[in-house]
């Protein structure tokens, strides 16, 4: 079971390095995806560059800390839940804040990530799962 999470935990955050790269444009997620550009939060605030290279460096940050989360799983370490925790609540709101403000193409917008992100809350939070005995 240790092993499955883990693995589970760092392929998680390595979505989020293809997320890194679609805002980067160094190539494109599917076609036609502009994320993030249009962030309700960022786009007029800082602007077109500026919102993507946040965007980029808070994915790669969010995908840091999942890769720390699941070494600490396979390691044995009884800080990956904080780690987990953390990185699941920072990639939610990464994802939120440079959500477009638009109900179409939410899948684009990063909605799996959020759902996973959920799960992942509710999982380690609410049912103490999984007891991986350390």
């Amino acid at each position: 079971m240790r092993f499955v999470v883990g693995i589970v935990v760092v392929l998680h955050g390595l979505v989020h390095l293809l997320y890194f790269a679609q805002s980067q444009r160094f190539f494109e997620l599917q076609s036609g995806m502009v994320w993030p550009d249009g962030s309700w939060a960022f786009s007029k605030l800082l602007g077109l560059d500026a919102s993507r290279w946040l965007a980029g460096i808070a994915c790669v940050l969010a995908a840091l800390g999942f890769v720390a989360a699941g070494a600490g799983v396979l390691l044995a370490q009884a800080w990956w839940r904080p780690v987990i925790v953390g990185s699941a609540i920072f990639s939610a709101a990464v994802f939120a804040f440079f959500w477009n403000g638009r109900a179409q193409n939410l899948d684009d917008q990063g909605l799996f990530a959020i759902l996973i992100n959920a799960a992942i809350l509710i999982s380690v939070l609410v049912f103490q799962w999984p007891d991986l005995g350390f």
